[in-house]
């Protein structure tokens, strides 16, 4: 079960998410479906089509199941997702 407290630690693909900000700013508003993870990317499924963001510099809004969403700091979320499992995470790296 996805939780806030467990989202930095679980799997992105497939999770609904909203660019809440951008260093670009043509990014801010675009929301879909995480198809695909990498390292230093997320690759969203848009109306428009696939888009890859940059997670460095951004803030994004996750959609988690029951309804409730959560904000999280792609700074802190820069690393392989294997990686990610075992990072320890700071409160304030969640917005």
């Amino acid at each position: 079960m996805i939780t806030k407290k467990n989202l930095p630690r679980h799997e992105f693909i497939g999770l609904k998410v909203k660019v809440i900000e951008s260093k670009n700013k043509s990014q801010v508003g675009l929301k879909g479906k995480i198809i695909d993870e990498t390292q230093k990317t997320l690759k969203i499924e848009t109306r428009d089509g696939e888009k890859v963001i940059q997670k460095s510099g951004c803030i994004f809004k996750f959609m988690l199941p029951r309804g409730k969403s959560m904000m999280l700091s792609g700074d802190a979320i820069v690393a392989r997702p294997e990686d990610r499992i075992r990072k320890k995470f700071k409160e304030w790296d969640i917005v």
